[in-house]
């Protein structure tokens, strides 16, 4: 049952529902089905054989025309580039078919897609979305120390979330970025949107207890992320992509993603997961069992990659970024788990 949800949630987010109005096909077929009922009505209906002539005439024209017609992309704005956004939202949603193990155009991601991390393509309310690219980049970021461009932060997800390599400059880049900027261009430049990125949870009083969401995991994930934390494949597809992706293991992120991080990752479970189900309004998890779940998820093995760009400033690196060196005293478990009050609290002084 879930399985087959999920599924149709899958083929729901293929490239057909980026507002494509109709393809040339589909508009051939439906102007056929007009002209053979008008045709009849003109013939038996109308006496006039000047009239009758003008009117099929003007029919054969309509049909001629639909014929040739290409599909086309809704866009409020006016863009048009519409095959690249296409293009791109299918690369988005998915990412393995292209780039994963058994990739057409590489191999050299781990067989996730965007649209794992970036909820229904990058559209989802407080699903991670898109929806502030558009009016924030290029922007500097702490994690690199740099303005950064677009570009750069489609390959960081590339090198991280699908621990793989950066894509090199072509088309296939240019469509991500086209789909990204489309999906949250109704933003104005330098404004926020309020349902972007991943809401942050309380903070705990306590460290998040991984054996305590081991439990939470055992009731609410392991019926679609396995009892190894190892992801289901789709059927029909030839394991060429994830279902539901894996949270641990070799073909999971690694340990420089942003969500290998508790509040990342600990906002994104409570308001999205276990999918299809939970919403930002009505969450299945409450506050402390998304936090525990999270640190049994972040417990596990993970690929480690890491890169000696990142945090330059030890200063602004996140309090729950469990990787030495720090600027406070605490220990990289500490950084890990929690509590995290302290560790703040220290960075005020």
């Amino acid at each position: 049952m879930l399985q087959d949800v999920a599924e149709l949630s899958v083929r729901k987010h293929n490239i057909s529902d980026l507002s494509i109005i109709n393809s040339a096909e589909l508009r051939f077929r439906f102007f056929c089905f007009i002209f053979i009922h008008l045709f009849h009505f003109f013939y038996l209906y109308i006496n006039d054989n000047l009239m009758k002539i003008q009117y099929l005439s003007l029919l054969f024209l309509l049909f001629s025309c639909s014929k040739n017609q290409e599909p086309i992309v809704q866009n409020q704005t006016g863009n048009q580039n519409h095959e690249l956004i296409a293009y791109g939202k299918d690369l988005i949603v998915s990412t393995s078919k292209y780039f994963g193990p058994k990739g057409s155009i590489s191999q050299t991601s781990n067989g996730m897609n965007c649209t794992n991390c970036h909820l229904e393509a990058g559209t989802k309310d407080y699903g991670n979305n898109y929806k502030a690219v558009f009016s924030g980049y290029p922007k500097f970021r702490e994690r690199s120390g740099t303005k950064e461009s677009l570009e750069k932060r489609i390959n960081d997800c590339f090198e991280r979330s699908l621990n793989g390599s950066p894509l090199k400059k072509g088309k296939e880049l240019e469509a991500m970025k086209a789909y990204i900027n489309y999906a949250g261009e109704n933003i104005p430049k330098n404004e926020a949107s309020e349902t972007s990125g991943i809401p942050k949870l309380n903070l705990l009083n306590r460290a998040a207890n991984p054996e305590k969401g081991a439990l939470v995991y055992e009731k609410n994930c392991v019926q679609c992320h396995g009892k190894n934390g190892e992801g289901s494949l789709a059927s029909g597809n030839s394991g060429n992509y994830f279902l539901y992706p894996p949270l641990w293991g070799k073909d999971s992120f690694n340990v420089s993603a942003g969500l290998y991080r508790i509040r990342n990752l600990s906002g994104f479970i409570r308001f999205n997961m276990p999918d299809n189900v939970a919403t930002y309004q009505k969450p299945v998890l409450s506050e402390e069992e998304a936090w525990d779940v999270a640190a049994y998820i972040i417990s596990r093995p993970h690929p480690e990659k890491f890169f000696k760009e990142d945090w330059p400033n030890l200063k602004t690196k996140p309090a729950d970024y469990a990787f030495k060196p720090f600027a406070d005293p605490f220990s990289e478990e500490r950084h890990k788990y929690g509590p995290f009050q302290d560790i703040l609290a220290s960075r005020k002084k």
